[in-house]
């Protein structure tokens, strides 16, 4: 598997630091990065503790009602915790709801970071994005990581209650198919000044 550097990695994608406020570049961009993993490691928590306990009661299509009923609620609460000049959210190229549909850089990133996949490039942690002045967005790559994440996002062919419920909760779903490894999508942390 080849690698690249973290910061070549991050010029592919075309990503750089916000203006400074802060008394160097990297005081501000270590700032960004913490915040931003915090966040998202409280998300990545919130959600994974919920599926968990649903995956262990009531099986992967109790999962997949909970996380139709209650990923949105649980993610406004914690973009609700961090205060008004933070947001979280998940985004995917192979989105199950549209409202997870990666748009315009938010695209093109994940599209450069399947790329960096797809050449067996070791992806970086994160990557920080400059929007404006103010604004900074944070990723976490999500990647396939564990099995039980191929119950609702493999192949569900065989679990007809679920792919039943899937097909009509979300008509346009495109977010089976999955393999170990393979990338899911991020979850971006916009934080602003």
């Amino acid at each position: 598997m080849k690698t690249l550097p973290y910061l070549s990695a991050l010029a592919l994608l075309g990503t750089s630091l916000l203006a400074n406020p802060y008394t160097t570049p990297q005081e501000e961009y270590d700032s960004i990065v913490k915040t931003g993993n915090e966040v998202a490691t409280s998300l990545i928590q919130t959600l994974g503790k919920n599926l968990k306990q649903h995956l262990q009661s009531e099986g992967p299509l109790g999962a997949a009602k909970f996380c139709s009923a209650k990923a949105f609620p649980l993610t406004d609460n914690v973009s609700t915790k961090y205060g008004k000049d933070i947001s979280v959210k998940r985004i995917s190229l192979n989105e199950r709801n549209p409202a997870n549909a990666a748009q315009g850089s938010e695209k093109a990133i994940l599209e450069a970071l399947q790329q960096l996949q797809n050449n067996h490039v070791i992806l970086p942690q994160y990557v920080v994005e400059r929007v404006d002045s103010a604004t900074a967005k944070y990723y976490k790559p999500l990647r396939i990581n564990k099995g039980v994440c191929l119950k609702c996002h493999g192949d569900i062919t065989n679990n007809t209650k679920l792919a039943n419920f899937i097909k009509s909760s979300y008509p346009n779903d495109k977010a089976t198919g999955y393999k170990m490894s393979d990338l899911r999508g991020a979850i971006v942390v916009t934080i602003t000044k």
